[in-house]
């Protein structure tokens, strides 16, 4: 294993200073580079659902993502972001690939996620298929709905 990769910490955002991290990167990646401002990375799900940081030893966040069941075997994943500097070291993977653990281990034998045209070939790398289309993101930014099968 890569000394670096022993430095990662990933686990579910614990201390204030983690969420913190945790909802900057989101609002960093997600939102700021449209104008839009703090708080709107949030939403009326974020108290419950399942959150990941992964953080290098410093506590910089790196990546983060949501899980959350949205019907009887279904789960969706949301807000993944993965800080500039870090990409394609593998972290959105490592993220996605726990989000999906978890989503197996709370029953969901599918998993759906609505992803900008950017990244559509991420997810596909990960076996997620276009299944349909989805909102345009302010005005701009186009969705589409993928899935896949945990099963």
């Amino acid at each position: 294993m890569d000394p670096t990769e022993r430095a990662l910490i990933l686990r579910r955002p614990a201390s204030l200073s983690e969420w913190d991290a945790y909802f900057d990167l989101r609002w960093r990646i997600l939102r700021q580079p449209w104008g839009q401002p703090r708080g709107c990375e949030r939403d009326s799900e974020d108290d419950s659902p399942f959150h990941l940081l992964l953080m290098d030893a410093a506590g910089k966040a790196l990546a983060c993502g949501r899980l959350h069941l949205t019907a009887p075997g279904e789960a969706q994943i949301r807000y993944m972001a993965v800080e500039e500097q870090a990409r394609g070291c593998g972290y959105g993977s490592r993220i996605l690939g726990a989000l999906e653990a978890e989503a197996a281990r709370r029953g969901a034998r599918k998993v759906v996620l609505s992803a900008r045209d950017n990244v559509t070939e991420f997810y596909a790398k990960h076996a997620y298929a276009v299944v349909g289309e989805t909102e345009t993101l302010f005005g701009t930014i186009r969705h589409v709905r993928m899935a896949r099968s945990l099963s």
